[in-house]
């Protein structure tokens, strides 16, 4: 699913204009990556969690030189994790045994 493709659903659902719910969207987009470049905490009820982490430095190998060492430095990165309904829902798409 795309941003479109959001936007279209939205409108067809409420009888809104396409445009005003597509800036709708793209301003919650905003503030959502605004308040995670802050390195705050997102949390959306029944959605899920976008959390800033800081990822250690380790040492990687180039797989061309693979006697060669790289040194990664830390990083942060964003972590989503999902809320326990969308879990519970992603979880009836694994395949049976």
């Amino acid at each position: 699913m795309t941003k479109r493709d959001l936007v279209v659903r939205i409108s067809n659902e409420t009888g809104l204009i396409q445009q005003d719910v597509l800036g709708v969207v793209q301003r919650t987009l905003d503030y959502i990556s605004e308040a995670v470049a802050r390195g705050e905490t997102v949390e959306l009820r029944n959605f899920g969690v976008f959390e800033v982490k800081v990822r250690k430095a380790r040492v990687g190998r180039n797989p061309n030189k693979p006697e060669k060492d790289v040194r990664i430095p830390p990083r942060a990165v964003v972590k989503f994790k999902p809320g326990k309904e969308m879990k519970e829902s992603v979880i009836q798409l694994t395949p049976s045994a």
